[in-house]
């Protein structure tokens, strides 16, 4: 037998990895070496082929035993790494964090020369597990699966699922009234370095330390900016940029992550670690996607000021080697870049892009305006709103307002209260294509298509898919709809 598992793991693509042991190298102030959990099955219920060619890995090449040996057994793979890290947690700070169900599985480097890394979720307890039982249900590793490839394919900065495996293992949680089923994910991302991992050194006042990972992240992560003058302060105001950015991008495409807690947040400014999201359905600045977040700290709207908390609450640790001041006079550029990441993402949903030759920026910002106070009025799904108008937009409309959105079946269009706010939306709409060359209407179809999927997953099309897996183990829901989200959109999407 253990001739047999001798040979299967050598002859096992994704044990053949060079596994770089770039956060290794730090040393073990910055984590835990632990052991995976033993489960008593593993189903391979996903695994992501879209990554392995950037893995140097043709997927025909790959089994589903060698992701089962890899990734749910947990074979011949040395050390395993539990991070450390504390954490602001809806604005209180919690020193009792740490990877508390997964671990820095390895690191590997793509073909595009980044380095990337396996972390595992739901692989068994760790010293930080507390009273926990370091598990994942099932449920949750599917709605981090649907989260991910989702995002990815709107061209959201975002960690993706590698794998997700069922373990056997049936799981008690406080929310629900009878036992449901466990699962261990891999997650492939960026980083796992989070901005609780700072904020746990200047805890423990290790500024020796602080200044150690500092350097480990610029030179792995920002490579750019290493051995230039100032690069702790210019690796700072590129962060904000990035997370202004990605911030903007989860309000463009309606995500409410849900749980904004500093040791959520990555370091390379990446989106991960998806709880209780979810993709607003109306337009609703107030909606909240988690159930335990009572005072709506991480609501919809309250996203971009979330982040711009977060960021602050990093200069702590950050204050060890860069100048207090000026870390705030970089923080006083989020809003301005947060606005014109929002602004060119929503514009193109409308079929537009900002420039010399295409729309003013004021032009763009009324156009935004007003289409966000109609969309506040009317009460429809936000997604629907925009994949209505990518379905109908006609030629027609550069020569008649009356027929834009004409053929909308959205009922509320017709109250009194709300007919002047749609016809001022779309005259001002009608007006903005005049000034436009007759030639660029095809571009704005394309824009359309390309930023208006026609598949975006609200809650209950989650809850769909489920249902079906719970009461008779029907997975093909749960893959159709995977094949939808990346058959939604005619063309590439453009992030540019």
């Amino acid at each position: 037998m253990f001739s047999e598992v001798s040979d299967r793991s050598a002859a096992n693509p994704l044990l053949s990895l060079t596994f770089e042991p770039a956060f290794q190298n730090l040393g073990e102030d910055y984590y835990d070496i632990v052991t995976a959990a033993e489960f008593p099955r593993q189903i391979l219920r996903f695994r992501n082929d879209q990554i392995l060619p950037l893995l140097g890995l043709d997927p025909q090449s790959v089994s589903d035993a060698d992701f089962i040996e890899a990734l749910g057994l947990f074979r011949d793979r040395q050390p395993l790494l539990a991070m450390r890290y504390h954490g602001y947690q809806f604005g209180e700070y919690n020193p009792y964090l740490g990877d508390g169900r997964g671990f820095l599985y390895g690191q590997v480097r793509g073909s595009d020369g980044e380095l990337y890394d396996f972390g595992t979720k739901g692989s068994g307890r760790t010293p930080y597990s507390r009273n926990a039982d370091g598990r994942l249900t099932l449920k949750g590793g599917v709605r981090e699966v649907l989260a991910a490839e989702m995002l990815h394919r709107l061209g959201v900065r975002t960690s993706r699922c590698f794998s997700l495996i069922e373990t056997g293992e049936q799981l008690w949680r406080g929310d629900e009234p009878s036992p449901t089923r466990s699962s261990v994910m891999v997650r492939f991302s960026r980083s796992h370095i989070r901005f609780g991992t700072f904020e746990r050194l200047h805890y423990l006042g290790r500024q020796d330390l602080i200044q150690k990972l500092l350097d480990h992240v610029i030179q792995i992560y920002y490579p750019h900016l290493w051995q230039q003058e100032d690069a702790y302060l210019r690796f700072y105001t590129e962060l904000v940029q990035r997370v202004a950015d990605l911030t903007a991008q989860w309000m463009a495409v309606g995500f409410c992550h849900a749980v904004l807690n500093t040791d959520n947040m990555s370091i390379t400014g990446e989106s991960f670690d998806y709880g209780p999201y979810a993709f607003i359905n109306e337009f609703d600045p107030q909606f909240t996607a988690a159930y335990f977040d009572y005072s709506g700290r991480y609501c919809y709207a309250n996203q971009p000021a979330a982040c711009l908390w977060n960021l602050q609450m990093l200069q702590a640790p950050l204050k060890a080697v860069i100048d207090p001041f000026a870390m705030e006079q970089s923080l006083t550029q989020f809003d301005a870049h947060y606005h014109t990441i929002y602004r060119q993402w929503m514009l193109r949903k409308l079929g537009f892009e900002l420039g010399i030759d295409h729309v003013p920026e004021d032009v763009g910002d009324e156009l935004l305006k007003r289409t966000l106070q109609l969309l506040w009025q009317i009460k429809i799904g936000y997604h629907e709103f925009f994949v209505t108008l990518r379905q109908q937009f006609d030629r027609s409309w550069r020569e008649d307002a009356t027929q834009i959105l004409a053929q909308a079946d959205f009922p509320t269009l017709k109250a009194d209260a709300v007919m002047p706010q749609f016809e001022s939306w779309r005259q001002f709409y009608y007006q903005l294509l005049n000034s436009l060359p007759e030639s660029e209407l095809d571009t704005i179809a394309r824009r359309l298509r390309q930023h208006n999927p026609l598949t975006v997953i609200i809650r209950p099309e989650i809850e769909a898919i489920w249902e079906p897996i719970t009461q008779d183990d029907n997975w093909t829901p749960f893959y159709d709809l995977l094949k939808r989200i990346w058959d939604a959109v005619e063309d590439e999407v453009v992030t540019g």
